[in-house]
């Protein structure tokens, strides 16, 4: 038989090339590991391996805690007005604000702004439907447990935004000495929080209390029904305790997450390598730096704003319950 291919016939269309190459993905990709790669080299060629400590570090005056503190800017009556401060209010802005533009637009075909929001009603609605028993409670608290949601997450997210805010450092501009950029959320402060999570507990406190008509009811109904026996004193011991630490896993879950984030963001971005003295660390560092830093904008502010607004339906929902 002839190894040779018969010819085409007249009319058929013609064989598409084969591509050769790579995707512009991968030479992007490519390029952006060459240019870390010759970064890595050169800072290795120009300091090497010794450390070349900052004085503030070496003196012990720079700490990375640094930027968790609050400096007070000026007072407003009681109010010291702080970076804390601001972040809440940008975040109570841009919730009420959001709201407000989605609900004066609303179409009949919704655009990707309103579909986000229909989305996240959707959840929430689900959350609380399934979650509170009483028709009354979710009339109730279906509000409250939406706006937490949002309010949490646009907190956590604008804390991923880089903000002039860091008094201790500060940069010269045509002769002005502003605050320098800094990444910070007001969860990271134990206080915001600790805060909202002692609403939730007042709620579903009053919650119980009145479902079980008054304060024995209310002691009566921790322990499950059916422990009877010199083991239910032990059981209530315990009952007693896992409520309250209700209001103390509300709060450090919230808080020690973000703030966690943050100091991982902040150790790889560069501070680790400040604090070694080496900047081949740092360049080292910086794209796991990055990845973290997208890996909590993503998934971590969102996904606390919703463990926080669920456990609070779950907590009102088991006020009501029948033990």
């Amino acid at each position: 038989m002839s190894a040779i291919a018969a010819p085409a016939p007249a009319g058929a269309p013609a064989p598409s090339p084969t591509k050769t190459g790579m995707s512009q993905g991968k030479k992007i990709a490519l390029a952006v590991g060459g240019l870390w790669l010759a970064g890595l080299v050169f800072f290795i060629a120009v300091w090497g391996f010794k450390p070349q400590k900052a004085p503030d570090v070496a003196s012990g005056v720079f700490q990375p805690t640094d930027e968790f503190k609050l400096d007070t800017w000026f007072k407003l009556g009681p109010v010291d007005f702080n970076k804390g401060v601001l972040y809440v209010l940008l975040a109570g802005i841009i919730t009420v604000g959001l709201m407000f533009y989605v609900a004066r637009r609303l179409q009949q075909r919704p655009g990707r702004l309103q579909a986000a929001i229909e989305l996240f009603y959707n959840v929430t609605s689900t959350m609380a439907a399934e979650s509170l028993p009483e028709e009354r409670l979710r009339q109730r608290y279906f509000p409250l447990i939406a706006t937490l949601f949002i309010f949490i997450m646009v907190s956590n997210l604008i804390g991923y935004i880089p903000l002039p805010v860091d008094s201790l450092e500060k940069f010269n501009v045509f002769g002005l000495h502003l605050p320098a950029f800094q990444l910070y959320s007001a969860v990271t402060n134990v206080a915001f929080p600790l805060i909202l999570s002692l609403m939730v507990f007042v709620l579903f406190s009053w919650e119980r209390l009145k479902a079980h008509h008054g304060p024995i009811g209310f002691l009566k109904s921790l322990v499950p029904a059916g422990i009877e026996g010199p083991i239910k004193p032990l059981i209530f011991v315990i009952e007693v305790l896992s409520y309250f630490l209700r209001l103390i896993s509300l709060t450090v879950r919230l808080w020690a997450n973000l703030l966690a984030g943050h100091m991982l963001i902040a150790f790889m971005g560069g501070e680790l390598g400040v604090l070694v003295g080496d900047p081949w660390v740092q360049w080292l560092l910086l794209p796991i730096g990055l990845a973290i830093f997208a890996f909590e904008a993503v998934l971590i502010a969102t996904l606390q704003a919703f463990i926080f607004s669920i456990l609070t339906a779950i907590y009102l929902g088991d006020a009501v319950a029948s033990h």
